[in-house]
Order: structure tokens, then C-alpha cells, then sequence
């Protein structure tokens, strides 16, 4: 009995609630009219901002061993930026543009998204540029910095190519024209002793040993300057043919580490994305999120004053 009773309690409560509420209908009305036009205002005379937006890649310089390494890393890049073009630029007031977003791409190491708002899409692309601008001419810095080590290595490389062609060469072909004309002279030698031991008779064995002396010694003598002369024209050989290759080699490497498609800065890919629809205010959100809220309040206002009138009965 006592559960019917309850139950039908709670259905008088809620014929009497929404007896209240439709009595008050008109009010509720009005009020989220008001309420729900002054949000139509707001959204139509409220600036509106557009957004934005740009994928950039991160630039990269080729190696000597023809690996391409990033300028740098995407994770920091994004929250250098973020720090100098976000969080440093927070308490500037009537500020042209405000870059909303620097994040790296996930899987994709080289790319970081940047975002730029603004009251018009060109103030927000004049931002977008200039987080741009700042990011290749600090990595432009970078470039110059490997470029000019490329340079200074092929300095050092056509210095040791010139050494070795008017220095070493020039001298191992002094000395090889020494040892020549040593042989030269040394076989003469040999020629003039072989024929005094053709002449010496029999009855002078001394001298005849002194002279084979003489002969053995020269011909040592030209085996020696032969072997010297062998080993410099070597040496000569290695320097032309194996040295001096591979300094070139080497050269056209650096030369080539020093060409532009070496040397990329960052830049955009593609083009800069651009909306003309405004992202901000989002009109149709917030006219029916007022409404509702609106509603809510309407009917809120109408028990209260329905409490404040109950009130005022009982005192009475």
C-alpha cells in the first residue's frame, strides 16, 4: 500500500512540475529567444579567425659515406618554436597572427606541422612565413657551416695534389735523372776496364786483379744505382697512378657533398593550406549550445520563482 502511495505521489509531483513548466511556457520562451538571439548576435559581429596550415621538411646534407642526415631533429625543432613563437609571445597584446600548433608528424621523423591564426588568411600566412623564414635561415646557417668545411677540405685536398706534382714528382725525377746519368757514367767505367783487361797481358797478374776489382765494384755499383732507380720510378708510378687518383676521387666527393641537392634547407612541401571558412567563432555550435543552456535556464528561473512564491504563502 505504502509503495502504490509513493508511486502515486511522484506522479502528482511530476503532473504538478509540468503543469509549472507549461503555464510558464511563454517566459521559457522569451527567455531562450533572448538568450539564444543574443548568441546569433555575438557569432555575427564576432571576428572571425581562420587558420592556416603548412607541412614542412626538415633539410639534409649528404655525407662521405652518402648518408643523408637532418639538419635537425624534429621533436626539438617543434618545441623551439613552440617556446619562441608560442609560449613567448602569450602576454602580446593585438597580436597579427598567433601560431597555434608546431608538432612533429608521428612516422615521420623529417616533418613537423605548423598552424598559424589569424582575423584574415593573409595575416595568417604573413605568420606561417615568418616561422618559416626563421626556421631556413637558421638552418641556412647550418648549411654554410658544412658547405664551408666541404671547401676547406678540397683546399686542403688540390694543396696536397699540387704538393705532390711540384714537389715530390719534380724531386723523384731529379733523382731519377741522377741515378741515370750515374749508370750511364758508371758504364762507361765498365767499358774502359773491360777493354784494359782485353790488353793487359798475362806477365801482370796485379794488375789484372786490381782491374777485376775495379769491374766487380762498378758493376755492383750499377746494379745498386739500377735497384735505386727501379725503386724511384716505382714510387713515381704510385704517385701518379694511386695517389693522386685518389686524391681526385676524393676531390669530385667534395666537390659534389657542396652542390646544392647536397645541401637541401628546409622547406615546404606542397603548398601552404589555406580555408576560407573561419574556424572561429563556430557559429552553429554555439547558437545550439546556447539554446540548450538557454532552455535550462529558462526552466531553472521558473521553479525558483514557483520555491520563492511557495515561500511567501507559507509565511503567510
Amino acid at each position: 500500500m505504502d509503495n502504490k502511495a509513493d508511486i502515486l505521489e511522484d506522479e502528482i509531483d511530476l503532473k504538478e512540475l509540468f503543469k509549472t513548466i507549461w503555464n510558464k511556457r511563454v517566459f521559457i520562451l522569451i527567455v531562450t529567444s533572448v538568450i539564444t538571439l543574443l548568441a546569433i548576435v555575438y557569432v555575427n559581429i564576432k571576428t572571425p579567425i581562420y587558420e592556416v596550415k603548412a607541412l614542412i621538411e626538415i633539410g639534409t646534407y649528404k655525407t662521405e659515406t652518402n648518408q643523408n642526415i637532418s639538419i635537425d631533429d624534429a621533436d626539438i625543432l617543434a618545441k623551439k618554436l613552440s617556446t619562441i613563437f608560442i609560449d613567448l609571445r602569450k602576454n602580446i597584446n593585438d597580436k597579427e597572427f598567433e601560431i597555434t600548433k608546431t608538432i612533429p608528424l608521428k612516422g615521420m621523423k623529417n616533418f613537423i606541422e605548423i598552424s598559424s591564426e589569424a582575423k584574415s588568411n593573409t595575416d595568417a600566412i604573413n605568420g606561417l612565413n615568418e616561422v618559416i623564414e626563421y626556421i631556413k635561415k637558421d638552418h641556412l646557417l647550418i648549411l654554410n657551416d658544412i658547405k664551408e668545411k666541404n671547401e676547406a677540405e678540397l683546399k686542403n685536398l688540390e694543396l696536397t695534389i699540387k704538393n705532390i706534382k711540384e714537389d715530390k714528382i719534380v724531386n723523384i725525377d731529379k733523382k731519377i735523372e741522377l741515378y741515370t746519368q750515374n749508370i750511364l757514367n758508371l758504364e762507361e767505367q765498365m767499358k774502359y776496364v773491360t777493354e784494359v783487361l782485353q790488353n793487359i797481358t798475362k806477365l801482370d797478374p796485379s794488375i789484372s786483379a786490381l782491374k777485376l776489382m775495379e769491374k766487380r765494384d762498378i758493376s755492383n755499383a750499377i746494379i745498386e744505382n739500377k735497384s735505386t732507380l727501379f725503386d724511384l720510378t716505382e714510387q713515381k708510378e704510385n704517385l701518379l697512378n694511386v695517389q693522386i687518383n685518389k686524391l681526385l676521387e676524393r676531390k669530385k666527393l667534395f666537390e659534389a657533398l657542396s652542390l646544392p641537392y647536397n645541401l637541401k634547407n628546409s622547406e615546404i612541401v606542397g603548398k601552404i593550406l589555406v580555408d576560407d571558412k573561419p574556424i572561429k567563432p563556430k557559429k552553429i555550435l554555439i547558437v545550439v549550445v546556447t539554446f540548450i543552456t538557454g532552455f535550462i535556464l529558462a526552466i531553472f528561473a521558473v521553479f525558483f520563482m514557483q520555491f520563492i512564491n511557495n515561500m511567501r504563502k507559507e509565511e503567510k
